[in-house]
């Protein structure tokens, strides 16, 4: 339903959305842009108190009739969602470069991704039913999916909009009400986010509702015995947490984890389209990406031309703020995350890691009030290096060679992640019989994070479970429920 109440803006006390209403709390935390450490306004941590608020609010409204069966409701909703977010993008887009750092154009991707997802979803709420089969002549069984209830979605902060978007869009499609649990990085994004949503003029009361939390909401969400399904995006370690506490409740969960990507480069590759694509795949999102190209594998013909490449433009790449609209790479979220990075490539170094561009922090000049971190290459021989294994949410590249084909998918393979690769390669049925081979939910060939609406998303491995985007998404929100019909007995 519609509210009259419009929450602040930037400068001002962001708060809880719950049960159509904005709610404040006890814990005000700060909000801080990344590119120059400024305090840009306050938030309210909503902790527990949000989350109980917010599962009355929509454990009421999935019993309510109406929503969870009316597929007509819910599609008008979504559509209407996109509507809003379509109106209220140049205040989004301006407001997430601010405060998550991102370059223009990223920001701009991000905010555009959700009214098209919520416009999918939207048709996937009328098409994807369920099936009729007949099991024996005469006898019917009618396969139907049903919502599982309240979905707890808890959000990441690396891109919160569409990441909350991502796991939103299939719960509201297959009938279920949320409870969203948002990052504290992104606050004021968060609040405005909210409002956006508020706009959908036909959204009942409580089927929505969002806070701002830094650990225990989240926890009161994943322990509820009255959410039956998490939708979680974050960390592996964060993940394996999450899966031990739900085990109790049984819980459907849906997870997408972490990556250490592999891109592997043929000695046929087209290095001008090549070279570009890899310098994205680190560099968007400052290398804080579950799909970041942080791993590049490379045939031994073309490894020196391309180190070179790689090298040159990773040194005349422009860092800067979101506010320059000529920066190439904004800032990291926060200074702590530079300083983990750094020691990490330090780690890297010490075990025997060579340097080609040492990248690392920016500590003199006016970026230095900011949390920027220049692209690093680093080149290694030893696969089992942490800096190889474990994922570094950093722009830091390392680059391995391989020799043959059979090397290069086990060394893509010799990873805990399954998350995303990629292939470059002009033959094509190379391309194809290596992304075939490879353990990961999606691959690329000859380009890097092309997602779309429509085919899912997901990972192998310590990458996660479940899948998101396709019309299989709505899969990790619904039961399915087989209703038998018996022509009963028939007499002459």
């Amino acid at each position: 339903m519609k509210t009259d109440v419009r929450p602040q803006e930037a400068t001002t006390l962001a708060l809880s959305w719950i049960d159509g209403d904005w709610t404040g709390g006890a814990t005000i935390r700060e909000s801080i842009n990344p590119a120059t450490s400024e305090v840009i306004g306050s938030y309210v941590d909503g902790g527990v108190d949000a989350a109980v608020a917010g599962i009355v609010a929509a454990k009421r409204a999935f019993q309510r009739p109406g929503w969870s069966r009316d597929r007509v409701l819910r599609a008008r909703v979504l559509g209407q969602l996109a509507d809003a977010f379509e109106r209220n993008r140049d205040e989004l887009i301006e407001l997430l470069s601010t405060e998550n750092g991102k370059v223009k154009a990223e920001a701009t991707f991000e905010v555009d991704m959700c009214a098209s997802k919520f416009r999918y979803f939207a048709g996937v709420t009328r098409t994807e039913a369920g099936r009729v089969v007949e099991p024996q002549p005469g006898k019917l069984a009618m396969v139907i999916r049903q919502p599982k209830g309240v979905v707890g979605i808890i959000v990441p902060w690396n891109s919160p909009i569409i990441l909350m978007v991502r796991s939103l869009a299939p719960a509201l499609a297959a009938g279920a009400t949320v409870v969203i649990k948002m990052p504290g990085q992104t606050a004021q994004t968060n609040a405005l986010t909210a409002r956006i949503m508020s706009e959908a003029a036909d959204l009942p009361k409580g089927v929505i509702n969002m806070f701002t939390d830094t650990g225990e909401g989240s926890r009161h969400l994943v322990d509820s015995a009255d959410v039956p399904v998490i939708s979680f995006t974050g960390s592996t370690a964060t993940g394996q947490a999450i899966s031990a506490a739900a085990a109790p409740n049984l819980k459907r969960l849906g997870l997408e984890l972490g990556g250490k990507t592999p891109m592997v480069v043929f000695d046929d590759a087209d290095l001008e389209i090549t070279v570009p694509g890899l310098e994205k795949a680190l560099t968007v999102f400052a290398g804080q990406f579950c799909v970041t190209g942080s791993r590049v594998l490379v045939q031994s013909g073309i490894a020196e031309a391309l180190r070179e490449r790689l090298a040159e433009r990773f040194r005349v790449l422009k860092v800067g703020p979101a506010a320059d609209l000529s920066s190439d790479m904004g800032p990291m979220i926060d200074k702590p995350n530079v300083e983990r990075v750094d020691k990490v490539v330090e780690k890297a170094i010490a075990e025997g890691a060579k340097v080609v561009v040492r990248g690392g922090p920016i500590t003199e000049g006016p970026l230095s009030r900011g949390a920027f971190f220049r692209p690093t290459l680093l080149t290694v021989t030893d696969p089992s290096m942490d800096i190889v294994q474990k994922e570094t949410f950093g722009p830091v590249m390392t680059m391995q060679v391989f020799e043959t084909e059979a090397e290069a998918v086990k060394l893509a393979n010799d990873s805990a992640y399954g998350l995303g690769a990629s292939v470059w390669t002009l033959d094509v049925t190379r391309g194809l019989r290596v992304a075939r081979e490879i353990d990961a939910g999606v691959v690329w060939i000859n380009e890097w994070a092309a997602l779309s609406d429509e085919s899912e998303e997901g990972g192998f491995k310590h990458s996660g479970l479940g899948r998101l985007n396709g019309a299989s998404a709505i899969e990790d929100f619904c039961e399915l429920k087989t209703i038998t019909i018996s022509p009963g007995v028939i007499t002459a």
